[in-house]
């Protein structure tokens, strides 16, 4: 019998006010992580990825956590601080490798490529950028995933680690160029100012995180800080974030010169977010520098924004020209290892106990948009649309991939 459809209308309307059975969200299995913690074989690189107490945290949680021997000895913490943390003690690198997920301070040498196993999980400071072509293809043949610690973002879309590790460069960039501008190598002078002296002039390119702390540590000492950089609102957010007046400026060539030929101290502290630092300060303008002056190249690492600058380390940090001193060690926030450390655990330790919480990588990846922001492989498919462009390689949107499985 045909039911009308005013009939199946009213019956519609009765079916939905039944009791409707809830749909409750399916509870992820927490899953048990197997960790990595290599030693750090870099030149200059005295940083581990997790200190003691970080590993403490994690074998409580019934995670198997593995560090290589001496892998905290640059940061003064030993083998027996870790073992006692409860962290198996590998003596040799293969056995750290066999972990599922490693965690590293530099990005991976090729000899340690060698180690890697399909569908694990490496986390470290990738700077995939400064690598040649070959070396993203072997990576991408090893079809891990590989996440850069420098381009996690946490939930209000800030880079805590790059954030923290600039925090410290800024801050100890002030306190290079003081004991440079002393007796034992400069002109021996105190950074910053007494009554009746003239303070330190102190210039700084660039109001980031490095410039924002650089700037705190020299006001701190009494100095005269001037400010460059292009970008206004970065200019306003740090004498917001200071407190006080500071003066600033825009990039202008001449108004620059004029500061650089009053400044004592000049710290460079230009961030790229891809390629290379623009180089603002001409050889001519570091010519016409005063004597004994003292240059913080901060942003050595992506280059310099110094035409004079050149990379130097840690035994041998600086080089005299045209009566300059130059300062351009990269990674100055390995100089305070320890603290450094201890600042890459506070956020590295949470995003593995969240990853167990999810049941897995592929589910942190998944629901974290922050985590997504640092993925440059996905299981060995390169996820990054700015390299795969730069080095012409084939790449595919993260997100594809995440609904494809």
């Amino acid at each position: 019998m045909s039911i009308s459809k005013q009939a199946q209308r009213e019956l519609s309307q009765a079916l939905m006010m039944l009791p409707q059975e809830k749909l409750q969200e399916v509870n992820r299995k927490k899953k048990r992580l197997y960790i990595g913690i290599p030693k750090e074989i870099s030149l200059q690189e005295n940083r581990v990825a997790l200190v003691p107490e970080a590993v403490q945290l994690l074998v409580n949680n019934d995670h198997r956590v593995v560090v290589e021997t001496g892998a905290g000895e640059a940061s003064n913490f030993s083998d027996r601080e870790y073992s006692e943390a409860g962290a198996d003690i590998a003596y040799t690198t293969k056995e750290v490798y066999e972990a599922d997920i490693i965690l590293k301070v530099e990005p991976i040498s090729n000899d340690e490529m060698e180690y890697l196993k399909p569908k694990q999980v490496l986390i470290s400071a990738m700077q995939l950028n400064a690598h040649p072509k070959d070396f993203i293809k072997n990576l991408m043949s090893k079809r891990v995933t590989a996440i850069a610690w420098d381009y996690i973002a946490d939930e209000d879309g800030i880079l805590p680690i790059v954030r923290s590790m600039g925090e410290i460069a800024g801050t100890t960039s002030i306190l290079i160029a003081a004991e440079y501008l002393s007796n034992k190598e400069g002109q021996g002078i105190m950074l910053g100012g007494i009554t009746g002296v003239a303070p330190t002039q102190v210039a700084i390119i660039g109001a980031g995180t490095v410039g924002e702390f650089a700037t705190r540590a020299a006001l701190g000492l009494g100095a005269d800080v001037r400010v460059f950089d292009n970008s206004i609102t970065k200019l306003r957010r740090l004498q917001n974030s200071i407190g006080q007046r500071v003066s600033t400026s825009t990039i202008q060539p001449k108004i620059l010169a004029k500061a650089l030929m009053r400044a004592d101290v000049v710290i460079g502290a230009i961030r790229s977010n891809s390629g290379r630092t623009p180089c603002f300060v001409s050889e001519e303008m570091v010519r016409q520098m005063k004597p004994a002056s003292v240059i913080v190249d901060v942003s050595i690492d992506q280059g310099g924004c110094f035409e004079t600058s050149h990379m130097t380390t840690h035994d041998k940090p600086t080089y005299v020209l045209h009566d300059v001193i130059h300062y351009c060690v990269p990674n100055i926030a390995s100089r305070a290892s320890r603290t450094a450390s201890n600042a890459l655990s506070n956020v590295m330790a949470p995003i593995v106990l969240e990853v167990s919480e999810e049941g897995g990588i592929e589910n942190m990846i998944r629901n974290h948009s922050g985590i997504q922001s640092g993925v440059f492989l996905y299981n060995g498919t390169l996820t990054n649309k700015y390299l795969g462009e730069y080095l012409n390689l084939p790449f595919k949107d993260l997100k594809l991939l995440l609904a494809a499985f």
